[in-house]
């Protein structure tokens, strides 16, 4: 490994080094991956990483290509000291929108970690009904290790359920586009359209 690489993945541990320095020991990550498609659940994950292990490229998941993704995937889940994926329906998405079904994502990933943390790192600029005390880091995927290794967990174990999906829908052509709203989604939408795992409030005006 490169000594900048080293490097800037010491940095990545500059938040959970200055919280265990204030005492706490067990500090979790969270992300969530799938807040803009117009079909599909949306992911969390919450990971506890090992205090300065060195995963080369680990970083922001929308930053790294998917094959390094699937690598650092199993890199991730193989050391961390505790990991938990969790989703929030498509029908719960509907019912309490999405910004509150992505707390909920989080909160149940939070709660299914076999180490229960006692600091939360969340990736983002809030979350609501957190049990555990917390903190939102602004882009913080891309300055805490323990949140990126979450947005990885979070985006690859969405892209595999969402190739899942295109199985049981082919017209969509999910493998191609998660269920984002590109030209050739919106145009299956209105040729077919919409299926039960759209959302029904993302896709009004389309169908």
């Amino acid at each position: 490994m490169k000594e900048a690489e080293i490097e800037r993945l010491g940095e990545m541990f500059s938040i959970e080094e200055s919280l265990m320095q204030k005492g706490y020991s067990v500090i979790a990550g969270v992300d969530e991956a799938g807040r803009g498609p117009l079909a599909g659940d949306v992911y969390a994950a919450a990971v506890v990483l090992p205090q300065g292990i060195l995963i080369e490229g680990l970083n922001d998941s929308k930053k790294i290509s998917e094959k390094k993704r699937e690598k650092l995937y199993d890199e991730i889940c193989e050391n961390a000291i505790a990991y938990a994926v969790a989703t929030a329906s498509v029908e719960e998405i509907d019912t309490y929108n999405i910004r509150n079904a992505t707390y909920i994502a989080m909160n149940r990933a939070i709660e299914a970690l076999k180490v229960k943390p006692d600091y939360v790192l969340v990736d983002g600029d809030c979350i609501k009904e957190c049990n555990y005390k917390h903190e939102c880091v602004v882009k913080g995927d891309a300055k805490s290790a323990s949140i990126a290794a979450a947005s990885i967990l979070a985006k690859v174990t969405r892209d595999r359920y969402m190739k899942r999906l295109s199985e049981k829908f082919p017209e969509y052509g999910f493998e191609k586009h998660n269920g984002y709203g590109t030209v050739a989604h919106i145009a299956a939408l209105k040729e077919f359209g919409a299926s039960e795992v759209h959302r029904k409030t993302f896709i009004k005006k389309f169908v």
